[in-house]
């Protein structure tokens, strides 16, 4: 099921992490560049994640997961100073792929949406891989919007 970004909300995740707009994230008109959030929304993800135990560079031979696709539509503009919340959420899971969404959001207002699709890589085969039981059971357990199966 497709989220219409007007029904996104900032309750929606339960997995959320603040960041800070740097000087430097900002371009010549003033506002957020562009790129930066996929910065953002990658320091989301990343500590998603590590707290389900799906990222460790050190245990590769355990299989883990790589960004298939991912793209953005970017709402409202930000400005230094600000400070944003990442959430993250797990969409939708799949035998060897996961639905993420990401929301972007300056207090309450989502100020930008970013889609995307994991998938569960066995990096010794460099092939898919159903995803583990346990990070199936500690997904669904975290979500306030379980994930379509």
């Amino acid at each position: 099921m497709s989220t219409d970004n007007k029904t996104i909300r900032l309750a929606d995740f339960a997995h959320r992490i603040a960041l800070s707009v740097r000087w430097g994230d900002v371009d010549m008109f003033g506002h957020v560049n562009n790129a930066k959030y996929f910065t953002y929304v990658e320091s989301g993800r990343i500590d998603y994640l590590e707290t389900l135990g799906a990222v460790d560079g050190a245990r590769r031979d355990a299989g883990s997961v790589i960004l298939a696709s991912i793209g953005a539509d970017f709402i409202s503009q930000v400005r230094y100073p600000a400070q944003l919340v990442v959430g993250t959420r797990i969409t939708k899971i799949g035998r060897s792929s996961l639905g993420l969404l990401n929301g972007v959001f300056l207090g309450e207002q989502l100020v930008l949406a970013a889609r995307g699709t994991l998938v569960w890589f066995d990096y010794a085969s460099q092939k898919a891989a159903p995803v583990p039981d346990h990070v199936r059971a500690a997904i669904i357990a975290r979500e306030v919007i379980a994930p379509e199966m």
